[in-house]
Parts: C-alpha cells; sequence; structure tokens
C-alpha cells in the first residue's frame, strides 16, 4: 500500500508544488480584491484547498488523456499512468475522487460560486483534449488556470462583475508566459509526435511574445489595484514582479531545456511577488 500511495502522490505531483502555486497566488489575490480586504479564514481555507485539490484531479486527467504522448517525452515518460505503475481506471477515480471533495468545499460557499465551478469544471476537462486541435493550447490552459478568479468574486460578492473578467483576462497572458517557457522545453519532442502548443507556433518569435504577455499580465494588474492599496506598496511588487521576468529572459533567451523549465519552475514567485503587495496594501491602507 504504500508503494502505491507514493504512485498517487507522484500522480499528483504532490513533490512538485509550483503546479498550485501558479493557480493559487492570483486566486487569493481575486480573494483579497474582491473583499476589499481579508476575505476571512473561511474562504481563504476553502479556495486554498480546493486550488490544491483540482489541480491534482487535473494531473490525473491530463496524465490519462496524454498517456500515449508522453511515452514519446523525455521528461514525461516515466509518469506514472504512462509507465503503467498506475492504471487509466485507478487515476481517473482518484482524479474524480479529489473533485468531489472540492465541490463539497465549494458547497460552504454561495449559490453563484456553485454554479461557477461547473463552468470550472469543463473547462478543467477541456484543456488536455486541446493540444490536440488548438494551435495555441496554453490560451485554454490560461482559462482554466484563472478561473479561480472569478469563483473568488462568485463566493465573496455571489455575483462576477467585469472586474473578475480583467483580472481574468490579465492572468491570462500570465499563464501564456510560463506554459510557453513549459512548453519551449519540450518543442522537439512535441514536433516530432506532432503535439501543438505555443512554442512551436510561435517558433523563433517565443521568447518576445514570452516577455510581451509578462508586460500585459502586469500591466493590467497593475492598473486593476491603483488606487485600490498605496502606491508604494503596489509600486514595489510589481517592481519585484517584473525584475523576475527580466531574470526569466535571460534564462530563456538561449531556449535551453534547462533555462526554460527553471523560468517555468520558479514562475510562482512572480505571482508571489504581486499577491504579497496586494495582502500589505490593503493591510497599510
Amino acid at each position: 500500500m504504500d508503494g502505491k500511495l507514493a504512485l498517487y502522490l507522484d500522480l499528483i505531483r504532490w513533490n512538485r508544488p509550483a503546479g498550485w502555486l501558479l493557480l493559487l497566488w492570483p486566486t487569493l489575490g481575486a480573494l483579497w480584491i474582491a473583499a476589499d480586504g481579508f476575505p476571512g479564514w473561511h474562504l481563504l481555507a476553502v479556495f486554498t484547498l480546493g486550488t490544491v485539490l483540482m489541480r491534482s484531479a487535473g494531473c490525473c486527467v491530463n496524465d490519462v488523456a496524454d498517456r500515449e504522448f508522453d511515452r514519446h517525452v523525455k521528461r514525461t515518460a516515466q509518469r506514472p499512468v504512462t509507465a503503467g505503475c498506475v492504471s487509466v481506471k485507478e487515476a481517473l477515480v482518484l482524479g474524480a475522487v479529489l473533485a468531489l471533495v472540492a465541490f463539497a468545499l465549494v458547497l460552504t460557499t454561495s449559490r453563484a460560486a456553485i454554479a461557477w465551478s461547473f463552468a470550472a469544471l469543463a473547462i478543467a476537462l477541456a484543456y488536455p483534449y486541446a493540444k490536440r486541435h488548438v494551435s495555441m493550447p496554453q490560451a485554454v490552459l490560461g482559462v482554466a488556470f484563472s478561473f479561480g478568479i472569478p469563483m473568488a468574486f462568485a463566493a465573496v460578492r455571489s455575483e462576477v462583475p467585469l472586474l473578475a473578467w480583467v483580472l481574468l483576462l490579465g492572468n491570462l497572458f500570465w499563464v501564456l508566459a510560463y506554459d510557453t517557457e513549459y512548453a519551449m522545453v519540450d518543442r522537439d519532442d512535441d514536433l516530432r509526435i506532432g503535439m501543438k502548443t505555443s512554442a512551436i507556433t510561435l517558433g523563433r518569435a517565443d521568447v518576445a511574445v514570452v516577455m510581451a504577455c509578462y508586460g500585459v499580465y502586469l500591466a493590467v494588474w497593475g492598473a486593476v489595484l491603483a488606487g485600490r492599496i498605496p502606491a508604494a506598496v503596489l509600486a514595489l511588487a510589481m517592481a519585484a514582479a517584473a525584475a523576475q521576468a527580466a531574470w526569466h529572459f535571460t534564462l530563456i533567451r538561449k531556449r535551453t531545456r534547462e533555462g526554460c523549465f527553471k523560468a517555468f519552475r520558479l514562475n510562482h514567485w512572480v505571482g508571489f511577488a504581486l499577491f504579497a503587495g496586494i495582502v500589505a496594501g490593503y493591510a497599510l491602507r
């Protein structure tokens, strides 16, 4: 049983928290903005746990959908489902259980959040298959990885205002940036097996587009936060996030696997810098 548990933990990337941290920071930032400050311990716990659970469930579905492709990619060939250590049925059952627990958490919030959770689930399930048909599947992931934002507003305000969609749009550009870096790691393998990714679609424009996406993300969130938190705090948070984005340029400009993967793996610190600024800003108003 211990061996099986280890496989399940590997399946949900338990030892690689970067994935759920990328989801968590914009979701919690949206909670603070929606609540105009600290949203309360209940919602903080619901959205933190829900983010971890849904990211874990998404890994289960993704690995089942990609199991044939993953055999031909150096980085993913030993994933539990691909390697045959965990069956398709086991992975899907685990994913369903995790999603149901996350849904149980949503049930403790508002009717609006419950309703929007079905849209969030549908987008999460669609993403693994977008890579077969969409030239920029990272855009689909961007919506999926940003849907905690309207969910947060629905839980706090029982509605999803235009502001939430503006934040989602800005965050989508951040997802495009870091997931294109991720796609750059596997570009050679993906070209060979016929997978569609933004790194392939963009070609030699990949680095420039990644940096432009960082810029749009920071500009949109900065514009939303202007006037909501002290200007000095916002400037400090934006500078910290922008400095990291500039550092990532030095990591990806030569398009090495190691550099691109490092940039992706450390990207959650960009989101954390902005989230820390949001928390500090509302606390110091």
